[in-house]
């Protein structure tokens, strides 16, 4: 006759030995994803405001070439119309980011005929909706230049 194993019972001492690995292994993995998570959230707010400061300055400097030479005080209706067209652009952005005219730059140069527009934003105004985070070893998330910049010009007149 062969002989018949019992079958063994587990070994529950190990087992009790690994109560806490998975809580530790959670615990990395969590700080892992969600820093990945809030950097890519808190990159794609300044991307879609320098993406739109782009697109705004671009339709100010166009919007200017409708604006006829021969109308009185022509360097100061196109200076005029020009913030008005950014700001009207950028309407869209919600009051906690604290986007104003005093944000926005329209200068005529009438010797050359050179309309510029730049927005200059800082950055330290994007802290009242994302604040960044500062994780080991990283670094501050997001880290951004001091200012959000864009600018447009154009040549008005022959």
């Amino acid at each position: 006759m062969q002989n018949v194993s019992r079958t063994s019972r587990p070994n529950f001492s190990s087992v009790r030995k690994q109560t806490g690995a998975a809580a530790i292994e959670f615990a990395a993995v969590f700080i892992i994803f969600f820093a990945v998570f809030y950097a890519l959230v808190s990159y794609s707010l300044p991307l879609l405001m320098m993406q739109s400061f782009n697109a705004a300055t671009t339709e100010a400097v166009r919007r200017a070439v409708a604006v006829s030479p021969r109308v009185a005080g022509y360097q100061g209706v196109v200076q005029t119309q020009a913030s008005a067209t950014v700001l009207s652009q950028l309407v869209w952005m919600p009051t906690a980011l604290a986007f104003d005219q005093t944000n926005v730059t329209a200068v005529y140069d009438p010797a050359s005929k050179l309309l510029t527009v730049s927005i200059n934003y800082p950055v330290s105004k994007l802290a009242n909706v994302l604040p960044p985070l500062v994780l080991p070893v990283i670094g501050q998330v997001p880290s951004l230049p001091t200012f959000l910049t864009a600018q447009a010009s154009l040549q008005l007149g022959p």
